[in-house]
């Protein structure tokens, strides 16, 4: 595929409410103009308190309200220190005390001259000190005895009834204000409806792309032509409509896009749209999901009669996985769940609109086995379109796209390169021609060359170059791991041409070993899958053989080499002891786990087997580096003088001709590339 479209575009969007007015008149296919979206602008009241002049005044106002208020027209209070009851005994005794106030044994006074707690601290006339419960003192008669002005306060005096009335109903009647509150915006949301906040919550927040904006059509795309030819009939149905309804014919009301991350899913949505001119709704699954329950659904109300008003139009969903899992596949508490109601909303929308309305559904998802069955029945997505990584005549296809406004090399080529990214899909195919302009940007170039594009495929693949400070045994060791990769690489009948090998740290890895098939492999057989595992325990074998002793520089190859046999015997009956049965796992089960469709036994056996072909392998590769032990040490010696070595350098130190094999490969190629 070519590149991944969810990229923000930055040219300016008409809003989303905004009417969608054809660039000409309206033909046959044209939306209905009695049907337009009406356009909704805020009223004056709206845009004053939208406004963001309007809040920074209204705080503005706010601070110099509290400043007056608290700082500059605060009462003055008197100056109020704490002494001890003795000493306000003693004040007593000295005529010094004015005026007492008691609330229960709190008491606060008034003193003719000022008093403090002790010599050297803080005093004044007002003080306040607290009577010990324990005293036994006749503190009344020594009052009365001095003449000290005396007044009590009562400690638990009357509630106001409005108070009393206002804490006893006040709670239960602001929960029924938010009840009818809460239930009006809800009516109103379901009538369709701004519906304040929540109404902004129901809405469905997809973003329009009308006809001419953005401008992407299939000529966009490239790498997988099957899938535009299957799109082409949705496009011609919202160009013609009648030509399909004339003989009673109706276009599926949904398609869903599979395939792999970076395939280009959402790239097909906005091609379909750009080619049939009609307005594009885009929204992600998980946006329909909130933590208040309903919203999902009222979303999903919001989008399809947004989509039903500017038929004929298309609703795209992407990573539709996010909400459309199965019912049956996990545990569900309680019958209000978000994400099933939004599930059950859909499929009501689905089944709800005429075909007849124009109105298609598109979704993308690269985990179509977990979504629900009742999504996939036929009336919802009855049209399910694979989108597979591209071969290598597409992705040559994607490169030349992708190049477009590159400056390249005239010894640039994209087919060579494309040999060399098997696997990659219209995401990476974009990131590598970047880094490649990247490369050649650094060293001030103005061009693009091949070597720019060799240093973006390893950045790619193993990651940016690391400075390491490895000891000579090291780099040793590392040298002989990968020159026994790249020799079995050359003697293994069948096995994928060596293009680079390489003792560079890269990313995770020391060292690095690539082969590059001459063309796409679909379909394998035992004797390339266990050349596969030879070659991948080269490394391991080499170091047994020259040292005695193996390193932790293999765990990669022992991960590759292990999930292979396992599959080999597992999945596609390649062993004579399990005989041709499959024992994959599909990735079902309960949300309580999984269950082992096999027994122990036949565990035992699996795993048996399993070692077996690993150690035949292993046999195998040391075996032949036994025997070609001195192109072992050539290659080796050569990568210590040189780090890197290429096909034509690796074959003239190995002293090994170019397989026969390869150029059957390059025939085959060959007539791909011509058709």
């Amino acid at each position: 595929m070519a590149a991944d479209s969810r990229s923000a575009d930055t040219k300016p969007r008409r809003p989303f409410l905004e009417r969608w007015r054809p660039a000409s008149k309206p033909g046959p296919g044209s939306p209905n103009p009695a049907r337009r979206m009406p356009p909704s602008a805020p009223s004056p009241a709206q845009n004053r308190f939208r406004s963001r002049n309007f809040w920074i005044t209204l705080a503005i106002l706010l601070a110099v309200n509290i400043f007056f208020t608290n700082v500059l027209f605060a009462p003055t209070q008197a100056k109020s220190v704490v002494i001890p009851y003795d000493v306000f005994v003693q004040q007593v005794t000295g005529d010094n005390v004015t005026s007492v106030t008691t609330t229960s044994d709190a008491i606060i006074g008034t003193a003719k001259s000022p008093v403090s707690a002790a010599p050297g601290q803080d005093s004044a006339t007002a003080f306040s000190t607290q009577r010990p419960s324990f005293a036994t003192d006749d503190l009344v008669a020594l009052l009365l005895k001095h003449k000290v002005t005396t007044n009590a306060k009562n400690p638990n005096p009357a509630t106001p009834l409005w108070e009393t009335l206002l804490l006893s109903f006040g709670p239960v009647l602001l929960l029924v204000l938010l009840f009818v509150y809460v239930s009006r915006r809800m009516a109103s949301m379901r009538a369709g409806g701004a519906g304040g906040i929540l109404g902004r919550f129901g809405q469905s927040g997809a973003r329009l792309y009308n006809a001419e904006h953005p401008p992407t059509t299939f000529a966009d795309v490239a790498g997988i032509d099957e899938v535009k030819a299957e799109l082409l009939e949705v496009v011609d149905f919202l160009r013609q409509p009648a030509k399909y309804e004339r003989l009673g014919g109706t276009v599926p009301k949904g398609v869903l896009l599979i395939g792999a991350p970076g395939t280009g899913k959402t790239l097909l949505a906005r091609a379909v749209a750009g080619e049939a001119g009609v307005p594009f709704f885009s929204i992600s699954a998980s946006e329909f999901i909130e933590a208040i329950v309903g919203v999902g659904a009222s979303r999903v109300r919001d989008l399809f009669s947004k989509a039903r008003t500017a038929a004929p139009a298309i609703i795209f969903i992407d990573e539709m996985d996010a909400v459309g899992r199965s019912r049956s596949a996990a545990l569900r508490v309680g019958s209000n769940d978000e994400q099933e109601q939004t599930l059950n909303q859909i499929l009501t929308e689905m089944d709800g609109f005429d075909a007849h309305e124009g109105v298609i559904v598109l979704a993308a998802t690269n985990r179509a086995d977990v979504l629900d069955p009742a999504l996939l029945r036929p009336g919802r997505f009855d049209r399910r379109i694979q989108v597979h990584p591209p071969d290598r005549s597409g992705r040559a296809a994607i490169l030349a796209i992708h190049t477009r406004n590159i400056p390249i090399d005239t010894t640039v080529d994209l087919n060579e390169i494309a040999a060399q990214t098997a696997g990659m899909v219209g995401a990476d195919l974009r990131n590598l021609a970047n880094e490649a302009a990247l490369s050649a940007a650094r060293r001030g170039a103005s061009l693009v060359t091949l070597a720019d594009f060799t240093i973006a495929i390893e950045k790619v693949e193993l990651g940016s170059e690391r400075k390491l400070m490895l000891t000579s045994l090291d780099r040793e060791r590392i040298a002989y791991h990968e020159s026994g990769h790249a020799l079995l690489g050359l003697l293994l009948p069948g096995a994928d041409p060596v293009s680079r090998v390489s003792i560079i740290p890269r990313g995770q890895s020391l060292g690095a070993t690539t082969q590059t098939p001459v063309d796409d492999r679909f379909n394998y057989g035992e004797d390339y899958l266990r050349g596969r595992i030879t070659g991948a325990l080269g490394g391991r074998a080499a170091e047994q053989l020259v040292y005695g002793v193996v390193t932790t520089g293999a765990e990669s190859d022992l991960r590759l080499v292990t999930g292979i046999a396992r599959e080999m015997v597992v999945r596609w009956g390649m062993s004579a002891k399990v005989g041709a049965l499959n024992y994959a796992d599909d990735g079902g089960g309960s949300a309580f786990g999984t269950q082992r469709p096999y027994s122990d036994a036949t565990a035992h056996l699996i795993d048996a087997e399993v070692k077996r072909i690993s150690d035949e392998c292993l046999v195998q590769a040391m075996d032949l580096l036994e025997a070609n032990r001195s192109r072992l040490d050539a290659l080796a010696h050569a990568l210590l003088e040189h780090d890197t070595l290429y096909a034509d350098e690796i074959l003239r130190v190995a002293n090994v001709s170019r397989p026969a094999v390869a150029a059957s490969h390059a025939v085959n190629l060959a007539e791909v590339l011509d058709r």
